[in-house]
């Protein structure tokens, strides 16, 4: 008598609540592509032109830093010459920037 009886509400199939659920998460995703995916494989595709075309006599700097000047290229190695008769091979993708012609005067 004191507990009214309780009945429950039909339940109603919200059309539009699915396709606004889903709008944050693909929104997001977007976002992510312009601002990561896409810059790092635009670098990536820059450095792979950049390892095909390399030179004899082009002058670079590896990813450890060491700058030195292309005496002969291999398919997957490089020999990079330091210093007057010091060779050093290092591999095609260790090649991190190909410097201006004539940076490295001492050699």
């Amino acid at each position: 008598m004191f507990i009214s009886n309780a009945y429950a509400q039909a339940a109603q199939a919200d059309q539009t609540g699915g396709l606004l659920g889903l709008l944050p998460l693909i929104l997001m995703f977007v976002v992510l592509w312009f601002l990561m995916i896409r810059p790092q494989m635009k670098r990536a595709k820059e450095h792979k032109n950049m390892v095909a075309a390399l030179a004899k006599g082009d002058e670079v700097v590896t990813g450890g830093g060491v700058a030195g000047r292309i005496t002969e290229l291999g398919e997957n190695f490089v020999r990079v010459e330091v210093a007057e008769k010091v060779d050093v091979l290092v591999q095609r993708q260790a090649i991190a920037t190909v410097l201006p012609k004539g940076t490295l005067k001492t050699l």
